[in-house]
């Protein structure tokens, strides 16, 4: 089990979520980066095994990183959103190690 700390550093903004039904724009307040993925919370519920197209864009930069990835849980209510946490799948090294600076920081 690992922890990590809610980005509030700015470093990605905004994050953008794609599936073939939905397109969900966040804040950087509304993701936890983990080192194998991200957690975000949704007005909408995804099922297991789901997958999702996420667009991470650097301020400073203007620079996009996508990843693809799979649902593993979402928990939550229409009333308060739901948890959705998203492991990436195939990220290249680079990426991979960018995502494990953020989520120790």
């Amino acid at each position: 089990m690992s922890t990590s700390k809610l980005d509030t550093s700015g470093v990605f903004r905004p994050v953008t979520i794609h599936s073939h039904q939905t397109k969900l724009v966040l804040s950087a307040g509304d993701v936890v980066i983990r080192k194998n993925g991200i957690e975000f919370l949704s007005p909408d519920a995804f099922s297991a095994w789901t997958e999702l197209t996420v667009d991470l864009r650097s301020p400073d930069h203007g620079r996009r990183v996508r990843g693809h990835g799979v649902v593993v849980d979402c928990t939550g209510n229409r009333h308060s959103g739901y948890v959705v946490s998203l492991v990436f799948m195939n990220l290249t090294r680079e990426s991979q190690a960018r995502l494990i600076q953020l989520a120790r920081s």
